[in-house]
Formats: C-alpha cells, sequence, structure tokens
C-alpha cells in the first residue's frame, strides 16, 4: 500500500473514507516571506493564502503506460484489463463509448475493435509512478502522492524565489500558462494573482519534462489548496491545466452537483448529510453548524464546513518511500476457509518479495476482508497485529520457511472477523505490510500478538506474479 493507502489510477476510485479523508485544518506550510523588486509593485488586495499549490492528474494512466512499452497501439482503442472490469482506457476508446471500470463484454459490444491488454500486474505501473515523482520533485521537495496517477505538490517556496529574481518588466510581460477558471482576468497588481500565474508557469515545466523525459502526459490544477488544486485540475481534459484565482473559488465549489464531490467527504458522512436533507454544496454552507456538530461531532462538523467554502489548510506531506505494502484480490464470491487461505498465501507470496527487493522490514500485518453487500459501496474492515520477532528476522532473507507462521498469523486475523462455522460470502482479500523499518533502527517485536479491530479503506492495489505462484491477481473496487 502506498502513501494514503491508494494505487487506483484513475481519478474518483480511490475516495478516501471519512476519517483519513485530507488533513484536519493543520497549518499551512511554506509561507511566503516579502517579495524583493515585486512586492513595490503589487500590493496583496485579498485576504486568501498565500501558497501555490499544483494537483498532477495524469491521464488514463495505465493506458498510457501500455502505450509506451508498445508504440503500436497509440492510434487504437485501447482497454486495460483486470479480470472481468475494463479499469481504464485510452481516449480513443473513450470516443467510442468506452468508459473506466465498464463490464469487458459491454466494452466489447460498445467497441469491437477495442484492444484488451491485461492490467493485473502492477509493476511497471508502480515503477513509472515512482519516476513521476521523483521528477516532480526536482521542481519542489515537498511532494506527496495520492494514488499511482496524482501528486500535490508545493511551489510556494519555489514561487517565492523566482517572484525575487523578477524586475518590474519582466513583470508587466508575464502571462499565464494554460486556462484560467472561469475565464477570470489575471490582475498583475493582486500578487495573490501573480503568484498562482507564476505557478502556472512552473506547472507547465513539469508537465513539458514528464512527456519529454517519461513519454506522460497529465492534467495540472492550480490553486491555493490541495482541495481546490484538485477540484480544478479536472477543469480541463486531457493534457491541460488550469489555474484557479481567490475571486472563482465560491463559482468551483458550486458547480458541484453533490456533496459526495467535495474531496474529503467520504460515503458514511455523505449518508448523514443526506439524512438531514443536506446534498448541494449550497445546502452544507447555510445548513446549523449547531445540528451538523451534534450529529457529525465537533472536529468533522467544523472540518467539511470549511470544506464546503473551500478552506484547506492541510499541508502537502512528502510521501518518501511507501510506509506499508499491500496486495489485494477481487472475486465475485470467497465462501470457504480453504479458498481463502489460498487466496492469502498468494497475496503473501507477492508481498515477500516485495519486501525482499525494498530491504526493510514490516513490524505489523493486516489483513483486510469486503463483504458482499446489495449496496454499492461496499464497507471494508479490517484486523492487524505486530508481528513476532523471530518472524521478522526471517522476512526479507529468501527464506520461505517465513510462509507458515506467516499465513498462520492471517488465518488467526481472518477467523477473529469472519465466522467460519456460518455462511459467508467475501468479495475482497487484501494483505498489508505496515509498520517498516530499516534493518539498522529494526527493534524487535513481541513474541506474541494481539489482536486490533479497526475499520480501513485499505488500498486498491493489484498483484503481480510471482516465481511461485502461476494465478496473477489484480484489484479494483
Amino acid at each position: 500500500m502506498e502513501k494514503k493507502g491508494v494505487e487506483l489510477e484513475e481519478e474518483g476510485c480511490g475516495n478516501e473514507e471519512d476519517d483519513e479523508a485530507w488533513a484536519m485544518e493543520l497549518s499551512d506550510v511554506g509561507a511566503a516571506g516579502s517579495l524583493q523588486g515585486v512586492h513595490d509593485q503589487v500590493l496583496p488586495t485579498q485576504n486568501s493564502s498565500t501558497r501555490v499549490i499544483v494537483h498532477v492528474d495524469l491521464d488514463c494512466f495505465y493506458a498510457q503506460v501500455e502505450m509506451i512499452s508498445n508504440p503500436e497501439l497509440k492510434d487504437k482503442p485501447l482497454g486495460v484489463q483486470q479480470k472481468y472490469l475494463v479499469v481504464t482506457c485510452n481516449y480513443e476508446a473513450r470516443k467510442l463509448g468506452v468508459k473506466k471500470l465498464m463490464n469487458v463484454r459491454v466494452a466489447k459490444e460498445k467497441c469491437p475493435q477495442l484492444v484488451l491488454v491485461n492490467g493485473e500486474d502492477l509493476t511497471r505501473y508502480r515503477e513509472m509512478s515512482y519516476k513521476v515523482t521523483e521528477l516532480l520533485e526536482e521542481f519542489s521537495p515537498v511532494v506527496e502522492r495520492l494514488g499511482f496517477d496524482e501528486n500535490f505538490v508545493d511551489l510556494t517556496e519555489m514561487v517565492e524565489k523566482r517572484l525575487q529574481q523578477l524586475q518590474s518588466d519582466e513583470l508587466s510581460a508575464m502571462t499565464v500558462s494554460g486556462h484560467v477558471y472561469n475565464n477570470q482576468s489575471i490582475n498583475l497588481h493582486d500578487i495573490l494573482h501573480i503568484r498562482l500565474l507564476v505557478g502556472s508557469q512552473i506547472a507547465a515545466e513539469m508537465r513539458e519534462a514528464m512527456y519529454n523525459r517519461l513519454g506522460l502526459t497529465g492534467c495540472a490544477g492550480v490553486a491555493s489548496n490541495k482541495l481546490l488544486a484538485k477540484l480544478v485540475s479536472g477543469v480541463f481534459k486531457p493534457n491541460q491545466q488550469t489555474v484557479l484565482l481567490p475571486e472563482s473559488c465560491q463559482h468551483l465549489i458550486h458547480s458541484l452537483n453533490h456533496i459526495k464531490e467535495i474531496p474529503g467527504i467520504g460515503y458514511k458522512t455523505t449518508k448523514c448529510l443526506e439524512a438531514l436533507g443536506i446534498t448541494s454544496v449550497h445546502d452544507l454552507q447555510t445548513f446549523s453548524s449547531k445540528i451538523l456538530e451534534k450529529e457529525l461531532g465537533i472536529l468533522v462538523a467544523q472540518r467539511i464546513l470549511k470544506l464546503s467554502f473551500g478552506e484547506d489548510n492541510s499541508p502537502v506531506i512528502p510521501s518518501g518511500p511507501p510506509q506499508s505494502f499491500s496486495e489485494e484480490d477481487s472475486f465475485k464470491k470467497c465462501s470457504s476457509e480453504v479458498e481463502a487461505k489460498k487466496r492469502i498465501e498468494e497475496l503473501l507470496a507477492s508481498l515477500l518479495n516485495r519486501v525482499c527487493r525494498d530491504g526493510r522490514k514490516p513490524h505489523t500485518v493486516r489483513l483486510i476482508i469486503r463483504r458482499y453487500s446489495s449496496e454499492k459501496h461496499y464497507g471494508r474492515e479490517s484486523r492487524q497485529c505486530p508481528i513476532p520477532s523471530h518472524v521478522i528476522q526471517k522476512l526479507g532473507t529468501g527464506n520461505y520457511d517465513v510462509m507458515t507462521p506467516m499465513v498462520e498469523i492471517l488465518m488467526k486475523l481472518f477467523r477473529n472477523m469472519v465466522n467460519v462455522k456460518m455462511p459467508f460470502h467475501l468479495t475482497l482479500l487484501s494483505v498489508c505490510f505496515c509498520n517498516l523499518k530499516a534493518l539498522n533502527t529494526a527493534k524487535k517485536g513481541p513474541m506474541d500478538y494481539y489482536l486490533t479491530p479497526s475499520l480501513t479503506t485499505a488500498s486498491h492495489s493489484g498483484k503481480r506474479s510471482f516465481v511461485l505462484i502461476k494465478k496473477s491477481l489484480s484489484s479494483f473496487q
């Protein structure tokens, strides 16, 4: 599981649950100081944040990786298949009616000439994803991964440095790169506008570097916080970018059709709000804060109210190396302990291979299940526990004697969640190694372990093939 536990690549596939959605109103980072040479020319006219945040969203990422690997696919309608779903497709296929997460049979009916490639092995996608993040880190060290195909970049300090180098004549000649949301005019006497304008130029440089060096295209949104940058990045697609000026914030927020489209408002909170008669942004903005606090708790109520006004002070948190690894398998039905154990063994085999390559040792293991539900939203449950120290020592050494004790641990977690003596119907299993530590800092864990109940949104990762396992697995929600 990569940072934030999301490995699905398309927008809207990796929505965070309420407790994990965005950060809780943390202080701004990288607030700009004085701007020598430019501040003499312009004065702030708004009290908005001085940050410049870019949200970079790669276009149909899996499909792009496939087209880079096989250029002959570039001009053909292409779909990436995981089991019975087209998890993503290129724009040639979209023009012909194919949509992401469409059933393969339906997609072929819509587009008989559709070329399908197997996307169950995520290895190449994962590797390319990290190359993108590393490239963005050359522009700013403050880069936060959000799944395989999305990154937040805080450009505040870089914008500040460029502004300090600008002369007055250069300032008057500056132009925005890409679109300006709502066709708003840039005011060169407003320092907030100028910051975002410079941010748009850097965003264009990042996108150009991604294309020239990696062959990838993507969209970018430039705004004063993460929420607004993510929302505005999808306005013009594909391979375009958009700047959101402070005065257009409310226009963008009110353009959303439903409160569930606000990043940070998850499924459960949406249901609670709908029960209160709140469905639109305007409904939420004008609803009694006292009632919201009573129904949702003070922290959640205050957070979502701020989000509804486009306020988001959460910082861009540099992701660094992944803090956990996960593999998962989704299926139509798993209803026996024997079958569950077999699937867990297959997931574990791939994870052990990844641990060998990474070099760090996990100290916690988590098992996630998803039960069948007739509703469209499927809740996940998880249990986790420390890995005994004698097992930790064997992890990453290529010693597959570790399989037996790890499977025993995972099956105990499984039986803690599922009453195997009663009928059950699962549609997903996921295994996650967490709490990764380098060898020189690793501390021995307890010999025994305890069971910890928790709810999780888990990662949406797929499983790559392993030398001892012939069957490849995949994932999607």
